[in-house]
């Protein structure tokens, strides 16, 4: 008879896992908490305390970490270690079954509470104790010894019925099968020490660990090779840890129902995509308490076209489309909606005179079948991914979890892209205009008019403008009309530059910019980079402030009827993929 080991904090399904265990032949042992779940669901079951010698000590701390465990995992299968065994009566352990005490959620918890309450040395050690307590020890030795002596280790909850299935089927490939548990006990085991290393470090120490869930041809170029795409158990949870498993939106949670395998640059531009939609439900659901229909393109990571938009999703698809009907041409598209037949004609052929557009990738929360037969290219080209997840966007979907960026010998740490504009909080600054008061002018008409207040439709599409335009490489300038991205000046090295590129690529689009409105990822220097969206009708910008211009900035535009909004620089930079 064989013997299996279970000791889990989570205790969803383990009877049901032990059950197929007892059918299988196992005979099973278990911890304390464990053991009395099993009992008490009808599973015949040893308590682990009944088998150390000496019974559990230090008000049950120490149990597991006992030779009559450790033993039996790390014994070899050869005469001499099955003997000693024998001859000391402890048992050959064949699966071992662990969770660990969620470490990471405790210190979410007392990381949480200490930005709530004025830090001072009794909380500071009331949270060291509770991180302690919730340390697993036991758990991470009994996976770190299953994994040495090659038994069958389960440290994830998602293996437990691929173990099944795969004992069933009669241990198939059983060494590398073997060798795949192992490593991934070793990964988490490796993840759990490092969040602790982490914390008691105060952030000095960092890093993370991650799974290969899908190999890539090549990297950005046909020579990069090999590449793939990476999960990690930690930054895969929920932003901002709420909850347990994983966070929908996560790059390892959108599945390829169509089309080759996705490229490292599809997946570089769907991390890019995800960034923008879900920046602009951010904004509309903070402003408006509603998501729109989000439509949005992009090529080589900036967005060429974008549409928010509350009607309806073929109005959201045709203006995403008209933004840049050349730069969308193989780019990559990603939607808050089901694509059907109707949406998938318009992807195809809007604005093409009788031809087919061609795009890299449709990432959606579903399709109809019907619509990827006919949006397949030849080849399978074009990748169909899906995500239920994005037609349930909100202000809570933007990524939290800190971004890390590789730099040679190390790498960079930074908080995740998290401010969203509030135009609700502006109401007093935007009803204000140069100098602080209120600012009549005249139209020609002899009618008055405040200098800064916005209308309804300058305000929609300057939270597009920001939400497009904050997630595009700086330095950007992005412009919007009638909810519609009309052109985006990135990358550029100055201001005035950024300026010139958005009009340019908007015109030469076919767009009007008279009355559009434009957002800068940070402060005009000098009042030229104004001037020249001035001359080309804008009516509505928002920038930061931080220059010593600002004033002569303010000025040009109460002259000239431009409703100026400003946060400052260091609140509302917006500087992207830097």
């Amino acid at each position: 008879m064989k013997t299996a080991l279970i000791s889990v904090y989570n205790k969803e399904g383990i009877v049901e896992f032990a059950e197929e265990l007892v059918n299988l032949g196992f005979k099973i042992i278990a911890s304390g908490g464990t053991a009395k779940e099993l009992s008490a669901g009808g599973i015949e079951v040893t308590d682990v305390a009944t088998m150390v010698g000496g019974g559990p000590i230090l008000g049950h701390r120490v149990v597991t970490l006992s030779r009559e465990i450790h033993a039996g995992l790390l014994a070899r299968d050869t005469k001499e270690d099955r003997s000693e065994l024998e001859r000391l009566k402890i048992p050959w352990i064949d699966l071992v079954y662990v969770d660990l005490y969620p470490l990471q959620s405790a210190i979410e918890e007392v990381t949480s509470a200490s930005k709530e309450l004025p830090p001072t040395p009794s909380l500071e050690k009331r949270g060291s104790e509770a991180i302690l307590e919730k340390t697993d020890i036991g758990g991470p030795t009994m996976l770190r010894s299953a994994a040495k002596g090659r038994r069958i280790v389960i440290a994830d909850t998602a293996d437990r019925f691929k173990v099944i299935e795969w004992l069933k089927f009669g241990e198939p490939d059983k060494e590398n099968f073997i060798s795949s548990l192992a490593a991934k006990a070793e990964m988490v085991v490796a993840n759990y020490a490092l969040a602790s290393a982490r914390y008691h470090s105060g952030g000095n120490i960092e890093g993370f660990i991650a799974e290969q869930v899908l190999e890539t041809k090549y990297g950005e170029n046909a020579w990069q090779a090999p590449a793939g795409l990476y999960s990690n158990p930690s930054l895969a949870l929920p932003s901002g840890g709420e909850g347990t498993g994983q966070d929908p939106l996560s790059m390892a949670n959108f599945k390829l129902v169509a089309g080759t395998s996705p490229s490292y640059n599809n997946f570089a531009d769907v991390d890019r995509l995800l960034q923008t939609v879900t920046h602009i439900a951010a904004v509309f659901d903070v402003n408006y308490g509603k998501v729109p229909f989000i439509a949005v393109g992009v090529k080589h990571g900036n967005p060429c076209g974008a549409c928010a938009i509350e009607e309806n999703p073929k109005e959201a698809i045709q203006k995403m489309l008209e933004g840049d009907l050349r730069a969308i041409f193989g780019g990559v598209v990603m939607v808050n909606f089901e694509i059907n037949d109707e949406l998938a004609e318009i992807l195809l052929t809007h604005k093409m005179g009788g031809g087919r557009r061609l795009l890299d990738g449709i990432i959606a929360p579903a399709f109809t079948t019907s619509a990827i037969e006919m949006l397949k290219r030849k080849g399978d080209k074009c990748r169909f991914l899906v995500n239920p997840a994005l037609a349930k966007l909100s202000k809570d979907s933007l990524d939290k979890h800190t971004r890390f960026r590789y730099v040679r010998g190390g790498f960079l740490k930074q908080p995740n892209y998290r401010f969203v504009l509030d135009l609700r909080t502006l109401t007093p600054r935007l009803r204000q205009g140069y100098g602080g008061q209120a600012n009549l002018s005249s139209k020609g008409r002899g009618e008055p008019e405040v200098i800064g207040e916005l209308n309804f439709t300058q305000a929609r599409d300057l939270l597009l403008a920001w939400a497009v335009g904050t997630t595009s490489n700086s330095n950007t300038v992005t412009l919007v009309k009638r909810r519609m991205l009309i052109g985006n000046g990135v990358g550029q090295q100055d201001r005035v530059s950024c300026c010139e590129l958005a009009i340019k690529r908007a015109t030469s689009a076919g767009h009007d910019t008279k009355d559009a409105s434009a957002y800068s990822d940070s402060f005009f220097p000098f009042v030229d980079g104004v001037e020249v969206l001035s001359r080309a009708g804008i009516k509505t910008i928002f920038a930061t402030t931080g220059s010593v211009r600002d004033d002569e900035i303010k000025k040009f535009c109460a002259d000239n009827g431009i409703a100026f909004v400003s946060l400052p620089d260091s609140e509302a930079r917006g500087f992207f993929g830097h």
